[in-house]
């Protein structure tokens, strides 16, 4: 082999391997950095995971409230129904009664009325 060329093999291998350090230091550097800020996450996330356990335990106890009043209000809703179908069976009684006053008040009337004629008949 020349001499020149290996002169430029050897400088190609100096650039490879000047370029292969650089590259591995600034991937050093952005592991350090990378690993600052994970940190930071990690330190940002426990608090931040403590909440949402809280919160969730508040979801699920409100939940269970809210269940337990629709409950409550389902049977509310159940007497409700049960009192106006019984009002409503008293209002068709009354109904009922109130047109039975009207025919015995009818019938009276005729009853007196043909009495009436029945007097003036006999006069």
């Amino acid at each position: 082999m020349t001499p020149l060329a290996q002169v430029v093999l050897v400088l190609c291998a100096v650039v490879l391997t000047v370029a292969i350090v650089v590259t591995l230091a600034s991937i050093r550097r952005a592991a350090t950095r990378l690993e600052t800020v994970l940190q930071l996450v990690e330190r940002e996330i426990r608090p931040l995971a403590t909440q949402v356990e809280g919160l969730a335990a508040e979801v699920r106890t409100l939940s269970q409230v809210a269940n337990q009043e629709l409950q409550r209000i389902s049977g509310v809703v159940r007497r409700v129904e049960l009192i106006s179908f019984k009002i409503a069976r008293v209002v068709g009684v009354a109904n009922n009664l109130a047109s039975f006053r009207g025919v015995t008040s009818v019938s009276s009337g005729l009853k007196r009325a043909l009495g009436v004629f029945v007097s003036r008949l006999k006069a």
